[in-house]
């Protein structure tokens, strides 16, 4: 069994608090043309180092629909800056144009198959998985960036055509599981496409 969400399956649900004081489930998002879940944290250099990108690619499909939604799963045992309180701090310094939301108990990152700090997971309007993966293929330094796969998807899944490259490797930061090494990872939790084979 796949350790990620596949292709064409719905999101898991969930029930998470978000900086802005606020409890948030999928329900609160029925509205959305498109939406957009991804797995991100405080500390990561590729975060941080693309969540620019990320802000711009979310404010140009706002207006289409689309809606995001950042996760931080990491434990803070592990990387105590990736507390709720500074996830509060960074949003009041930053103001993100998304919900950011903890997942303590790290139950949302499993059911989804989070893989890495950014990892981004988009949904059409039937809820069904059409793009996951990276974000950009340079996140940690988007000076060197050559494609924005978020962007690509995005701009073709509400122009209500097929995503053409629906799956890409998330690039970044392993999440940090409690309990566990910093860098460990899930045995099954393998890349999503493999060395040298075509990203459809």
């Amino acid at each position: 069994m796949a350790f990620t969400l596949q292709l064409g399956q719905q999101p898991p649900d969930f029930r998470l608090p978000a900086t802005d004081g606020k409890t948030y489930s999928l329900a609160d998002f029925a509205d959305a043309k498109v939406l957009v879940i991804f797995f991100t944290c405080n500390h990561c250099p590729y975060v941080l180092g693309s969540d620019e990108v990320t802000r711009q690619t979310a404010l140009k499909y706002a207006p289409h629909g689309v809606r995001f939604v950042a996760i931080n799963s990491n434990s803070v045992n592990t990387k105590p800056e990736d507390s709720f309180e500074h996830m509060v701090e960074r949003m009041k310094t930053h103001q993100f144009p998304w919900v950011y939301c903890r997942d303590d108990s790290q139950e949302v990152a499993l059911a989804y198959g989070a893989l890495r700090t950014p990892h981004f997971y988009v949904f059409d309007q039937e809820r069904k998985l059409v793009y996951t993966g990276r974000g950009v293929d340079s996140p940690k330094d988007v000076s060197m960036m050559t494609v924005n796969d978020l962007d690509n998807a995005l701009a073709e899944v509400v122009a209500g055509k097929p995503v053409s490259v629906p799956l890409t490797n998330p690039i970044g930061c392993n999440v940090k599981w409690d309990g566990k090494d910093a860098h460990w990872m899930p045995a099954e939790a393998c890349d999503l496409v493999l060395p040298g084979m075509p990203a459809r």
